[in-house]
């Protein structure tokens, strides 16, 4: 029988600890669905040293945006920054344009043989700031707005109102996270005193609580709560965003702000073990005595005004934490030699944690989760899955349900969209926004592969135990989405095809996008969701959608290259091997399927292996090739996959993951997908799979596992009755 993993141990030996600040060296607490990210400090109290900085060697993936592509380079952690934000799911704003922009102006019509097929694709792949060509502006615009929102900031303060400026000037540092409470602890030295800082969220409120132990408070620092203006780097078509603040005195040491940001609104309860004083953007709480307890609440809601201390916070944020950590799934590296070993677990852990705070909220996660905005905060469908799908192949799948919401009042925007196209059912967004507007872009409108995700997540969450309730109450999403799926495919000679305009997963055949095609993974993407769609019906008393049977049956099998390795899509490039090795995802990623053979994916990923520039891949990218080497029995390789020496491929002191300096300098669906990954192994494992020399992986619960090869189903982990909460 084995052993019993330690939870507690196991996850705190991986507490991330920070002795010395660096632009990078921040750590986050927070719900899913609000964060606040802090520097060494236990605060937000340098953000300057923490703000990006524009790379010029970015790397883009074409000469649309008016740069030069560049090669990536070997980047160092130096080379990135994460800024101190706090974020929430429900924060968000326009600017104002300095001219009337239509939406319409961002289309352009592709033929099809269905007719004229509007796409909203007049938008590059530019940020705010970038140059952009006058017939991409109502693109852009739309592309940027809204944006979400930083709401305000908790930094430390000294006497004269300013902050000590310079993080130099903290001696002595130790700042950790405890990740088995959600805690941070803050000890430093400053102005010869010792100040010790705990800084923590509320797990079910929208609420921060913050403690400072000091002789540095009797002098007469104390804890802001300042509201920054928006970090907008605003284009030339767009005027600075107005922003107010009515400040409200109720008691003593309570205060609340009336905050707005263009057409935002939101309240922030100030309270105080102390007595607070408000400027026109802050308030700070001080005290005569050598503690500080901070409580900060933010709500769009004006009727909800909790009104918990520091300890009440503290206690619950330990509560749940520690019910996370002991129920769902666990992975133990213990006992291994391999020296890359502590290093995966560490990153398994702290993957669960950064995916609990950033990507388990009331909507579906940007790929900086609420850490900071990529892309203006917005939200890509094509990364949810990578994003949330580990919550139920983990045993933690009602971390996913919370978003599901968002899908129900998101489906009549999808339908439209499906409508002005000339489709029946839901086409959903690759990039959009709690309005559920799709994004223009030159890239995102062509991509397919987001269409089956709220199928296969909710097959995930069914598979780990829902019943029939939770099936008729999802269903109205497997309909939509399958009715239009089966439309979208086209039958040519007796089979279906994906047809142009389109853009696969592997993003590097944008030029090609008028006549791409039958993209390997989306076609067996879509024979399997098909499928799973019938099976829902089938589940509910339903005849099955004999569209959707022929459709799947009937989809084309994937273009196979001479030396007998498939393409990327059957089209002419046909392959390039850079970015996303996505043919792998039709095996491993995706469950089996009659389209693809493994003996031609084994060889598919050996050619990747050796030949693919990997240099040039994601954060994502590994697991793909980690899923299918496990589907294929290969756990050694599986493995090697996960560690594989990359610039793209580097996860920090405190567990994230950067791509690309001064833009995308954390990558949450890396984390995502590295768990996912997992779950692959160890179902690889389960089923008689060898692991490699000095490899020791011990899961719990003991056969009981989320993925079982090789048939067609999705078993989630079994028995786990804390994950249905």
């Amino acid at each position: 029988m084995p052993q019993a993993i330690d939870r507690r141990r196991l996850v705190r030996r991986h507490n991330p600890v920070l002795t010395s600040a660096h632009p990078a060296g921040v750590l986050t607490v927070g719900n899913g669905d609000i964060a606040l990210t802090v520097d060494v400090s236990g605060l937000q109290t340098f953000p300057s040293f923490h703000e990006l900085v524009p790379d010029p060697h970015r790397v883009v993936r074409d000469g649309l945006s008016g740069l030069p592509e560049q090669r990536p380079r070997a980047f160092d952690a130096g080379d990135f920054q994460i800024p101190l934000r706090t974020q929430s799911t429900w924060g968000w704003y326009e600017t104002r344009a300095a001219r009337e922009l239509r939406l319409e102006d961002a289309v352009t019509l592709y033929e099809t043989p269905r007719g004229p097929v509007p796409y909203l694709d007049r938008m590059g792949l530019q940020r705010p700031g970038d140059p952009i060509a006058e017939e991409f502006v109502a693109g852009a615009w739309f592309h940027f707005n809204p944006r979400r929102a930083h709401l305000g900031r908790l930094a430390l303060v000294g006497p004269d109102g300013t902050g000590p400026g310079d993080p130099a000037l903290l001696a002595d540092v130790r700042t950790e996270l405890d990740l088995w409470t959600g805690t941070i602890h803050a000890a430093y030295v400053l102005d010869g005193e010792q100040v010790r800082v705990t800084t923590v969220a509320d797990p079910r409120e929208h609420r921060f609580a913050v403690r400072v132990e000091s002789g540095l408070l009797p002098r007469g620092w104390g804890v802001v709560w300042v509201f920054d203006d928006q970090p907008d780097d605003l284009a030339a078509f767009e005027l600075p965003p107005e922003q107010k603040t009515v400040w409200d005195r109720h008691a003593p040491g309570h205060w609340t702000a009336r905050r707005t940001v263009e057409a935002l609104a939101y309240d922030v309860a100030v309270r105080t073990t102390g007595s607070l004083q408000e400027g026109a953007e802050s308030a700070v709480a001080r005290t005569d005595g050598t503690v500080l307890e901070v409580v900060v609440t933010l709500t769009p809601d004006q009727d909800r005004q909790p009104d918990d201390g520091f300890a009440e916070v503290s206690r619950a944020a330990r509560d749940w934490w520690a019910e996370h950590w002991s129920t769902g799934a666990a992975i133990s590296l213990d006992g291994s030699t391999d020296p890359r070993a502590r290093e995966l677990e560490r990153r398994i852990v702290l993957s669960q944690y950064l995916t609990a705070v950033n990507c388990a909220g009331a909507t579906p996660p940007a790929e900086s989760g609420l850490t900071y905005n990529t892309w203006s905060g917005k939200f890509h469908l094509e990364m949810h899955w990578w994003h949330a799908a580990h919550f139920p192949l983990w045993g933690r799948g009602h971390l996913l349900e919370r978003s599901l919401r968002w899908y129900h009042g998101a489906l009549e925007a999808a339908r439209e969209t499906a409508r002005r196209q000339g489709y029946r059912g839901a086409r959903w967004p690759k990039q959009t926004d709690p309005s559920a507007r799709e994004s223009p872009s030159n890239i995102g409108v062509f991509l397919l592969w987001q269409q089956p995700h709220v199928i296969h997540l909710l097959e995930l969450l069914r598979a780990e135990g829902r019943g029939a309730e939770f099936l008729r109450e999802h269903y109205p999403l497997v309909e939509a989405t399958a009715a239009f799926m089966a439309d979208f495919a086209e039958e040519r000679d007796g089979s279906y095809v994906l047809p142009p305009p389109l853009i696969p997963a592997q993003e590097s055949y944008l030029l090609d996008r008028a006549t791409n095609a039958d993209p390997t993974f989306e076609l067996a993407y879509w024979s399997w969701a098909l499928g799973v769609a019938n099976e829902w019906r089938t589940r509910l008393g339903l005849e099955p959608d004999e569209e959707w049977a022929r459709v799947a049956r009937n989809m084309r099998r994937p273009a196979v290259l001479p030396d007998g390795t498939y393409a990327a899509l059957a089209t002419p490039p046909i392959l390039v091997r850079k970015d996303h090795p996505s043919m792998l995802m039709a095996l491993g990623w995706l469950p089996d399927t009659d389209l693809v053979d493994p003996a031609t994916m084994a060889a598919t990923l050996d050619a990747v292996w050796e030949h693919w520039d990997l240099q040039s891949s994601w954060g994502w990218d590994y697991p793909v090739m980690a899923m299918t080497a496990a589907r294929l029995g290969d756990v050694g390789r599986a493995l090697d996959a996960l560690l594989l020496p990359s610039p793209k491929n580097v996860f920090l002191p405190n567990g994230h993951n950067p791509q690309l300096p001064g833009f995308l300098t954390i990558y949450l669906p890396a984390n995502g997908g590295l768990l996912a990954a997992m779950a692959h192994i160890v179902a690889a494992l389960d089923q008689g799979a060898e692991p490699p020399d000095g490899w020791l992986i011990t899961a719990e619960p003991a056969g009981h596992h989320p993925i079982r090869f090789p048939d067609q189903g999705i078993q989630g982990i079994q028995g786990i009755q804390g994950s249905q909460r």
